[in-house]
């Protein structure tokens, strides 16, 4: 298998953004535009499954917006059972 790897460097530095933190941002806000993409990121795969379903939107469009969808619902898990896994800690602490 062949990777094209400036296809990759791109798709890292689009990225790159999205995840540095901001500066001045709180723990709660940083959450609350987590949640926010994350709801976005969901409607918009959902539009092109649906545009992709009447022939509006080529397969590749399709296959991105599931990709980008698998990767956003994964970071959430994840960050779910991360918390879940703090929340379990502190219970085992003495009191």
């Amino acid at each position: 298998m062949e990777l094209n790897t400036s296809l990759i460097a791109r798709a890292y530095a689009a990225n790159r953004e999205a995840t540095a933190p901001q500066p001045g941002q709180t723990a709660g806000q940083a959450l609350g535009t987590a949640a926010a993409d994350f709801a976005t990121t969901l409607r918009q795969s959902e539009t092109v499954a649906m545009d992709a379903m009447t022939g509006r939107a080529d397969p590749h469009a399709m296959v991105q917006a599931l990709a980008q969808t698998e990767l956003a619902v994964e970071t959430a898990v994840t960050i779910r059972n991360k918390v879940v896994e703090a929340y379990q800690e502190i219970l085992r602490m003495p009191v």
